[in-house]
């Protein structure tokens, strides 16, 4: 009815005597160097005397499911809803901060990435440390000197971005006494405190200048900082500035643990 032929159609795949030999090689040579793939296996074949074309030993190397089986990452889903700004809110100064990144670039085109860390209750931006790249040890550094000049906080909210959930950084706030509360992925609205603050960042800041250098830029991010918390009024805060209002919570003892640093910042 379809014009093919019965042999064609019931024909089972014969293999050629000649490739049996061939193929026990090839399965040794895989088992002595496991991790080595069809082309390696093939140039061994070939030293040992095999006069065998690399198409035919690829074509026996998946007929035989000789192939690499490759270990997926397991991703480091951490994270849950339970920690949005939204449900677990601050209710003092210096009890709950944020953390997020911001990319950027210098006018040469190299990369820019800057970490954000904002008091929620009193709306202070805490840092904007610029550099070329950051990891989890650069995160926790940033972290501790903040630490060392305002006291621990009782968590820090952040997504689930490979720095902030590297073992390293969760140890080490431990060690401060400090809980990492990670949203459920996905979801940067749950962290939106942070969110607003890199709004703010890119609107007045970055969308605005062009760094030649990478000292130039956290120049213009410290001077951006120092206008956010001390000169911009803020709607959340009644429009007193960040700092205003966090000196009058200092005052009437709204803060969640006793800071070292002084008034000023």
């Amino acid at each position: 009815m379809i014009g093919l032929s019965r042999e064609s159609l019931r024909y089972k795949l014969k293999r050629p005597e000649m490739d049996k030999p061939l193929i026990k090689d090839m399965r040794r040579l895989a088992a002595l160097h496991p991790d080595w793939g069809c082309r390696k296996i093939w140039s061994l074949l070939r030293t040992e005397g095999w006069k065998v074309n690399h198409k035919r030993v690829e074509r026996l190397w998946r007929q035989e499911g000789l192939g690499l089986k490759r270990k997926r990452r397991k991703a480091r889903h951490k994270g849950e809803e339970k920690n949005s700004c939204h449900v677990r809110k601050a209710t003092k100064n210096n009890q709950v901060w944020s953390v997020d990144f911001v990319s950027d670039q210098t006018e040469d085109g190299r990369g820019l990435k800057i970490l954000t860390v904002l008091d929620e209750w009193s709306r202070e931006a805490l840092a904007a440390h610029v550099a070329r790249k950051m990891g989890h040890k650069e995160v926790v550094e940033v972290l501790q000197g903040l630490v060392a000049k305002r006291g621990a906080p009782q968590f820090i909210r952040s997504d689930n971005g490979s720095e902030f959930v590297a073992a390293g950084l969760v140890k080490a706030m431990k060690a401060l006494g400090v809980e990492t509360a990670y949203v459920a992925p996905g979801s940067p609205w749950q962290n939106g405190r942070n969110e607003r603050l890199n709004g703010v960042l890119r609107y007045e800041l970055l969308d605005r200048e062009v760094f030649g250098t990478l000292a130039h830029a956290q120049v213009m991010h410290d001077k951006w900082r120092r206008r956010y918390n001390e000169v911009r009024p803020h709607g959340a805060l009644n429009f007193k500035t960040p700092a205003v209002f966090a000196k009058h919570e200092r005052h009437r003892g709204a803060v969640y643990r006793a800071e070292t640093a002084s008034d000023s910042h």
